[in-house]
This record gives C-alpha cells, sequence and structure tokens, in this order.
C-alpha cells in the first residue's frame, strides 16, 4: 500500500511539473495594447535584474543557485508570481527570490525524507501503528520544510523593517537640515545618505547612485525602494520630494513633522513591546511560583490521600 501511495505521488508530481513546464501564456490581443505590454514586461525585468545585481553586490558577488534560478524560470513561464510581502520581505533581508526557492526545496526534501524514514523505523520497532505514519509524517514534513524558510525570512525582515523605519526618520531630519541649508534635492539626499555605513543607510546610497545612473529622479527611486521593502515612509518621502520637484513647496517643516511623527510611533511601539515583555515575565513568575506551592505541599496531599 505503502509503495503505491508513494508511485502515485511521484506521478502525479511529474506530472504537475510537465503542466508548468509547457503550459506558458499567451499573450492575447494585438496591436498597440500587446506592444506596450511587451514594453513594460521588459521594463520590469531590467528593474529585476538591477535589484538582482544590487543583492549580489551586497552578498559580496555571490550567484544564487543555479536549481532556484531553473524554479524562478519556470515559474514566471507559467505566470506564477511570489506574493508581493514575500517578495519585500526578501528584498529587505537581501535574499535572492532564487536562493530562497532553493531553501524552499531543500527544506521540502528534507522534511519530507526524514519523517518518513523515522515513521519506518517506529513501525519496525513498534508492529501496531498504522502503515500510513510514515506517509502522514512525511507529508507533514513536506509543508512544514517548505515554508520554514517563508517563515524565517518574515521574523527577519520584520526585525530589519522596523530598524529601516528608524533609519529613515534620521534620514528625514537630515534630509531637512540640508534643504533649510540652500541645498538642492539631489545634493542634499546625497548628503544625508552619506553620513553612516549602515546597511540602511547604504542602501538608501545604492538606490540614489543607481537612480543617478539610470537617469531616475531619485524621489521616483526612493518611492520605488518604499514598494520593494514594504516600507510607507519611504514611499511618502518619494511623494513630498516630488512635490517640492514639482511644484516648488517648501516641504522642509513638513518632512521634519514626519520624523517627529515617526520618532513618537516608534516610542509607542516600544512601550508596547516592552509592556508585552513585561506581561510574559509577570506570567513565568506566576508559573514559577506555582511550581513552587505544588512543590512545598505536595507531600502533604500525598499523605491525605494514602490516609496516613
Amino acid at each position: 500500500m505503502i509503495a503505491i501511495i508513494l508511485a502515485g505521488a511521484l506521478a502525479g508530481s511529474g506530472v504537475l511539473l510537465l503542466v508548468i513546464a509547457y503550459a506558458r501564456p499567451a499573450m492575447r490581443g494585438a496591436g498597440a495594447p500587446a506592444t506596450l505590454a511587451a514594453l513594460d514586461a521588459e521594463r520590469q525585468k531590467a528593474i529585476g535584474a538591477t535589484v538582482d545585481a544590487q543583492v549580489m553586490a551586497r552578498n559580496g558577488g555571490r550567484r544564487p543557485s543555479s536549481v532556484g534560478r531553473q524554479i524562478r524560470r519556470q515559474l514566471e513561464l507559467s505566470g506564477i508570481r511570489l506574493p508581493a510581502g514575500l517578495r519585500a520581505d526578501l528584498s529587505l533581508i537581501d535574499r535572492p527570490i532564487e536562493t530562497h526557492l532553493a531553501y524552499s526545496l531543500l527544506g521540502a526534501a528534507l522534511g519530507a525524507v526524514v519523517p518518513f524514514i523515522f515513521g519506518g523505523a517506529l513501525i519496525g520497532l513498534f508492529g501496531g501503528l498504522p502503515v500510513t505514519t510514515p506517509v502522514f509524517l512525511g507529508i507533514s514534513g513536506l509543508v512544514i520544510g517548505a515554508l520554514l524558510p517563508t517563515l524565517q525570512a518574515g521574523q527577519r525582515a520584520g526585525v530589519r523593517r522596523r530598524d529601516f523605519r528608524h533609519v529613515v526618520g534620521s534620514f528625514l531630519d537630515l534630509v531637512a537640515l540640508n534643504l533649510s541649508g540652500g541645498r538642492g534635492i539631489p545634493e542634499a539626499l546625497n548628503s544625508a545618505s552619506s553620513v553612516s555605513d549602515g546597511w540602511a543607510m547604504v542602501r538608501l546610497r545604492d538606490t540614489l547612485a543607481i537612480a543617478r545612473l539610470q537617469g531616475v529622479t531619485p524621489w521616483s527611486a526612493l518611492s520605488r525602494l518604499g514598494e520593494e521593502t514594504a516600507v510607507g515612509e519611504l514611499s511618502d518621502l518619494g511623494a513630498a520630494l516630488e512635490l517640492v520637484a514639482d511644484d516648488g513647496a517648501k516641504v522642509r517643516e513638513s518632512l521634519a513633522a514626519r520624523a517627529a511623527a515617526m520618532r513618537r510611533r516608534e516610542m509607542a511601539d516600544a512601550e508596547g513591546r516592552a509592556q508585552a515583555r513585561s506581561q510574559s515575565m509577570l506570567i513565568a513568575q506566576l508559573l514559577l511560583a506555582v511550581g513552587f506551592l505544588i512543590f512545598l505541599i505536595y507531600p502533604a496531599i500525598v499523605r491525605v490521600l494514602s490516609g496516613t
């Protein structure tokens, strides 16, 4: 029975891979709409290549996994895209999509094989277990192993996104100071991003440098970085700087007010996290106290129950 189930699962997986490999979505329509769609796809591909080059440079020039590249190519040919939140998390932790897909595949393989072998060993040692136990353990391990890299990336990205917001608040203050000194927007942005070599400031500085080489406006580059990393403050900064460039409005006070608001929100978040940790410490202390009381009264309870 186990062999039949495994053979069916392998056959189904093979059919699914063949369908994904050869079911390529065809572009419908002709004329100008189809041409514009093709140009937009090429533009997004070029932007993605630039982002991947940035990630490689921050990772010391290490190229993504070839297995991950094959998986990503097949997904793109099939019209399947990773969720925007996951792409933002991977961009924030400087992990290429190909590497993440390779990690997920490796986790799924290990999660399927190790529990399956463990379940087979349990059946060999204890014959009373159902024969479907290894299959159930293997499927459960496959799902958990495939999702584990995504969960780990989300946790790391949450910490980095909080740090990034803190740096963006300081960046806003520096930009406002440079604007008050009479500098233009590009000079103010470059000067503000060059005051530190932290990973967040380096990310901002690289974004501005690549925008200058590509001929893209700095505020558009910052807005795009905010969309890539799901940091809304960067998108707001890009919109505010675009207002300065287009309308000539003086938003130096607005930038300072945004920075102050971000600091207040960070303080509120820090206080909330501190209170949550205080509550968890209180619960731990209560559990210790209850355990100590049980340890003290256990002999008396045993004597009462035994009637001695």
